[in-house]
């Protein structure tokens, strides 16, 4: 838990002003990279556009049941975190089929949503497990 006290975001919300654009979903796996010279062309082209990247989905594949595997899959899913926060997305989904070990995934997961909600993301995910 943080020991920081949330501020008040309603004076802001209240002033916000529309502005015409589309929200749409990124998946990840057609990002060429998450380098930040690629995401700030990408972030320049989809605002040329009219796009709002909204939410950024991640498919996910945790049906082994190893710990390293695992935790590679997890920072492959942080990496996509850090890059919806750089592209300013609001939420990041992680969609998976199939969890080996509920045990090992949990708590993998819940590091990423905290980081997700550290970066300002709403997390979620699609799937037979739920990361808190």
């Amino acid at each position: 838990m943080s020991t920081t006290p949330s501020t008040d975001v309603t004076r802001a919300i209240e002033r916000c002003r529309p502005e015409d654009v589309s929200p749409v979903a990124l998946d990840a796996e057609l990002l060429e990279s998450t380098a930040p010279e690629y995401l700030r062309d990408l972030k320049r082209e989809l605002n040329r556009e009219g796009l709002f990247p909204a939410r950024v989905t991640v498919t996910a594949c945790f049906d082994e049941d190893c710990s390293l595997d695992t935790q590679q899959e997890a920072d492959r899913i942080r990496g996509y975190v850090r890059a919806a926060s750089f592209l300013g997305a609001g939420a990041v989904t992680v969609e998976c089929d199939a969890v080996a070990n509920p045990d090992k995934v949990r708590p993998a997961l819940s590091a990423c949503a905290e980081r997700a909600r550290r970066e300002g993301l709403e997390f979620d995910v699609d799937g037979p497990i739920d990361p808190s």
